[in-house]
């Protein structure tokens, strides 16, 4: 039952934050400005929006592909089809759950495969200690880059003090975790012990592999496709065209993690970007429209192929 409720909160109460975000941002704008955000929406260029969902496809076969590098390690053969119909649900998945759609991936092998879900789960984890360290490089450029304005814009919308204290006290829970896990004999603590030689086993794939220069390569073509994905749509309005490659990367960043810590960025993506595009000197009306149009083209495609992939499922995932 706990799990359950906690399950529940952990979807419905970053909806109601977004959406409360989303009530109080529009309800400080004027008729005027609301005018104005419409009139973006109306004359925006929507075939560059076509382009970016394009992209926004590609990365999923990426994705998909480069998954098969790590799965071969561990002993599986790879099946393309069913790694991107993975991948689809995956992103479809993280739209409830943040970051539950690493699970369902893991899920649909062990189901359709009948590989070891340790294991298998393990291999989705190095993917993402790779892009993370990408993310990461990303946030570097984008220090480099615009490093006064992105300072100044961090400082006057995330809480130090507060974080602080989290980084403090996450500190000394993850101490604590280790000495519990190196020396407990509680039951628990040994069995997921065993679990954790799997997940080893799939993490390391990365490192013991003998394509991890493929891999590298089409880890970069996942998250060209994704600043593709971003810089692309910039088009489609014209008050926001002309912006640098700099003010690119810095929003990009800052929606990337919006969209990583939240329910796919749910009120929070498009206020952040206009509140980014702002201090660009780009207006309000146009970072907000900005901010809808390329978020809701990159949710309805998401949800578009999660459709589609649970549909194909149960033929794509028959044994030949």
């Amino acid at each position: 039952m706990k799990n359950k409720i906690s399950s529940y909160a952990s979807v419905i109460i970053p909806i109601l934050l977004g959406a409360g975000l989303t009530y109080y941002t529009y309800n400080s704008f004027s008729d005027q400005q609301i005018a104005q955000m419409k009139s973006y929406f109306i004359t925006a260029n929507y075939n560059y929006v076509l382009v970016s969902l394009g992209i926004a496809i590609l990365g999923c076969v990426f994705r998909a592909y480069r998954w098969k590098y790590t799965l071969t390690e561990i002993g599986t053969v790879p099946d393309f089809k069913l790694n991107f119909v993975a991948v689809c649900i995956g992103y479809f998945v993280n739209l409830t759950i943040p970051r539950s759609g690493e699970v369902s991936r893991a899920l649909i092998l062990k189901r359709y495969r009948d590989k070891p879900f340790d294991k298998v789960f393990g291999t989705i984890i190095a993917e993402r200690i790779v892009d993370l360290i990408f993310l990461l490089l990303f946030v570097f450029t984008a220090l480099t880059l615009e490093f006064k304005t992105l300072k100044s814009f961090l400082l006057l919308y995330i809480p130090v003090e507060k974080l602080g204290w989290l980084l403090f006290f996450g500190f000394i829970g993850f101490i604590t975790f280790i000495l519990i896990y190196k020396y407990s004999k509680w039951k628990f603590v040994l069995l997921l012990k065993s679990k954790v030689e799997g997940l080893k086993e799939g993490i390391f794939s990365v490192l013991n592999m003998p394509n991890k220069w493929r891999f590298l390569f089409f880890t970069l073509l996942i998250w060209l496709s994704y600043v593709l994905m971003f810089y692309i749509t910039v088009f489609a309005l014209e008050a926001t065209s002309h912006i640098s490659i700099g003010t690119i990367i810095v929003a990009f960043v800052i929606g990337g993690l919006t969209m990583s810590f939240t329910n796919g960025g749910f009120g929070f993506f498009p206020v952040l970007i206009a509140k980014i595009l702002f201090l660009y000197n780009i207006p309000l009306e146009a970072g907000n429209a900005f901010g809808w149009i390329i978020w809701t083209s990159q949710l309805l495609i998401t949800i578009l192929l999660g459709v589609f992939a649970f549909l194909v499922l149960p033929i794509v995932g028959k044994k030949k």
